[in-house]
């Protein structure tokens, strides 16, 4: 008998920016070498259409895991997603996060677009199972991220120490020492969900290392088809390591010994899931579409599927559907969660829906910023 790990109440998630415009012939000497240019207005078709795609598999995953208890085959099409869904999506991050030096208009940013809807989505989901689940003792905790807002607090602090990681010599290497540290280190504390802050850093560092060379060299043909054979044989492995793997190691939030195995056994699979993950981020990411397609306005809205569907996800679980329509286990009920996910998701990422929650997303928020911020700061 499988049994499928709570893990959709510790969901991932997130997004990237937009793409960036090449420098000047004035900006190309003043900035420092091989750093990116600043947010363009022209967003990058292959950038938006990865977005879309991954939202659309977090939010199957999170379909998928309170009704795969039983089924080896859904445990390991789960186990083979979670891999690299999360990952994915924080190499974007860290990619689009390059820019990042300190500038007032770019901590600006980081307030309205991550701050702001950490504090209002951790309300209101506290708020929302208060009232759904009758649990008027559930706390509203800035300081301890609920369900899906923990990826807008580690995206907060890894997006601050982007100048850090830009500057020092080896900062992969440094960051997987981290990350590898924090699996043995039980006593880190629950604070800002700093185990997963900390576990999946190297992901978000990878990004900041890559350039747009690197992400031509995967849209390559000969590696969309290797990428063919990666997934296959990830997917048997998947099947084989399905009944025998503890799932709480997908989501980085334990260390090894709370997990009840020996200290060093976190470094192997700090090590061992950055390699598969990679691995398989590139395979997804050689399939991603290069043109525009149908789907590719809808990953300028990501943050919107990503923060609403979590919200249908615990309804669900707070009405005790997946216990009550117990024929959702089945094969056939499975596959309709599958696409149901799939729809809600794309519907909750479109213009009209962005537009309308753009108030809390995207805030402007001129009001709360002093007028000389452009003067603050050292300047280009």
């Amino acid at each position: 008998m499988f049994h499928a790990p709570h893990g959709y109440q510790r969901a991932p998630l997130p997004t990237g920016r937009e793409s960036e415009p090449a420098p000047t012939t004035q900006q190309a000497r003043t900035q420092v070498p091989d750093a990116p240019a600043e947010k363009s207005t022209r967003r990058d078709a292959y950038f938006d259409n990865a977005k879309y795609l991954a939202i659309v598999l977090v939010a199957m995953a999170h379909a998928w895991e309170p009704v795969m208890d039983g089924s080896r085959a859904s445990r390991a099409l789960y186990l083979l997603v979670y891999t690299f869904h999360m990952p994915a999506f924080i190499l974007i991050s860290g990619y689009f996060s390059r820019s990042y030096t300190g500038r007032p208009d770019q901590v600006r940013r980081l307030l309205t677009g991550i701050a702001v809807p950490y504090v209002v989505f951790e309300v209101v989901y506290s708020l929302f199972r208060r009232w759904a689940q009758h649990a008027p003792d559930q706390p509203i905790s800035l300081l301890d991220p609920f369900y899906l807002t923990w990826f807008l607090a580690a995206l907060f602090i890894w997006r601050l120490t982007t100048p850090l990681w830009r500057v020092i010599r080896w900062p992969l290497p440094v960051a997987l020492a981290i990350a590898s540290l924090a699996t043995m280190t039980p006593n880190i504390g629950a604070d800002l969900n700093l185990q997963r802050v900390l576990q999946f850093l190297p992901f978000f560092v990878l990004g900041l290392c890559l350039k747009p060379e690197h992400f031509q060299l995967v849209r390559r043909r000969e590696v969309r088809l290797l990428a063919l054979p990666l997934f296959a044989g990830a997917g048997i492995f998947a099947y084989w390591a399905s009944p025998r793997m503890n799932f709480t190691w997908l989501y980085r939030s334990s260390s090894a010994q709370e997990l009840g195995v020996p200290w060093w056994t976190g470094i192997v699979m700090t090590l061992a899931f950055f390699g598969c993950a990679v691995l398989l981020t590139a395979g997804f990411l050689a399939w991603v579409p290069r043109r525009s397609t149908w789907f590719t306005v809808l990953g300028a809205g990501t943050i919107c599927g990503y923060l609403l569907h979590g919200l249908l996800i615990k309804a669900a679980d707070y009405g005790h559907v997946f216990e009550t329509y117990t024929w959702l286990s089945d094969p056939g009920g499975e596959i309709l969660l599958t696409f149901i996910a799939a729809t809600v998701v794309t519907l909750l990422c479109t213009p009209p829906v962005r537009r309308a929650v753009r108030w809390v997303t995207e805030p402007e928020m001129a009001w709360a910023f002093r007028r000389d911020a452009a003067k603050l700061g050292p300047q280009r």
